[in-house]
């Protein structure tokens, strides 16, 4: 009789303060056959912590597509497996993609065990939108990668993410506000939820040359929160794009319908692309 497969579990750790390994991960970590983590000497001394004996297995971005099918092979077997990453949750800038698309792909159950991530940490505290937000994980490290990275987002209207080591923040500020606007609001949390737990705010210029002169913001990662940019208003280019556009929507829809079209792809004011529908009606 085939046994029933197990369940890989993707659980959260904390990113700094032990406390906030919630108590069914301790559990799920506790009852797991084995615990896949990127630096078994780093977790093994989580575990520790907490009085957790398991066996550990790394899995990290040189190895997991070896690794992958024999994870596979021991859940399809009935094994119960936690996926966990250095600090947060992990697939987050971190490995473990390619396991749970082929678990997923295999109709393994996976079941995620919720907790820290300095992603949203960093977003509840920033002080800025959070209602839509991109996380862009680490930037080039390399300047003119970086640069061109962050000439591509300048336009993108939601609230920017960045995971960036200290010994690197004040170049990323630095080439953001080159790229983006100088003055755009910036937040940097460096160390959440630790002793040293501190938050840096101010406008991009000037957060650049401050932690530039500060040597505590070369230590360790952070995370950087920067305002997405303001919505442009209608150009002239937009303006002869309405024009172009709405004489065809208006051959085939009614013209409230391609009056609203026309003002989404546009950007121009939906009562300008009326008063243009009307003036093409009148053949004025």
């Amino acid at each position: 009789m085939a046994k029933t497969p197990g369940t890989l579990w993707v659980v959260a750790t904390p990113i700094g303060n032990l406390e906030d390994l919630s108590p069914r991960a301790q559990r799920i970590l506790g009852a797991a056959d084995l615990v896949v983590c990127e630096d078994t000497r780093h977790s093994g001394r989580l575990l520790a912590a907490f009085g957790i004996k398991a066996r550990l297995a790394s899995l990290h971005e040189h190895n997991e597509e070896r690794e992958t099918p024999g994870l596979v092979a021991r859940l399809e077997a009935g094994e119960q497996i936690a996926l966990v990453s250095d600090a947060g949750t992990p697939l987050l800038s971190d490995p473990g993609f390619r396991l749970v698309r082929a678990a997923a792909a295999a109709g393994i159950v996976i079941s995620p065990v919720p907790g820290p991530s300095a992603i949203l940490a960093a977003l509840c505290v920033a002080g800025l939108p959070t209602d839509r937000f991109a996380f862009e994980g680490f930037l080039p490290a390399k300047p003119a990668a970086r640069r061109a990275r962050l000439q591509a987002l300048a336009a993108e209207p939601r609230t920017l993410v960045f995971f960036e080591a200290g010994n690197r923040v004040a170049a990323l500020l630095a080439d953001a506000a080159d790229a983006l606007d100088a003055g755009r609001a910036v937040t940097v949390a460096r160390e959440l939820t630790k002793l040293h737990e501190t938050l840096y705010r101010g406008d991009l210029a000037g957060l650049a040359r401050q932690l530039a002169d500060d040597p505590d913001a070369s230590r360790g990662e952070l995370v950087v929160v920067i305002a997405g940019a303001e919505p442009a208003a209608a150009g002239e280019g937009d303006e002869a794009l309405l024009a172009r556009l709405l004489p065809a929507l208006l051959e085939e829809l009614p013209p409230s319908r391609a009056v609203k079209i026309a003002a989404k792809l546009t950007g121009v004011p939906r009562q300008r692309a009326y008063d243009l529908a009307l003036k093409l009606g009148s053949g004025a």
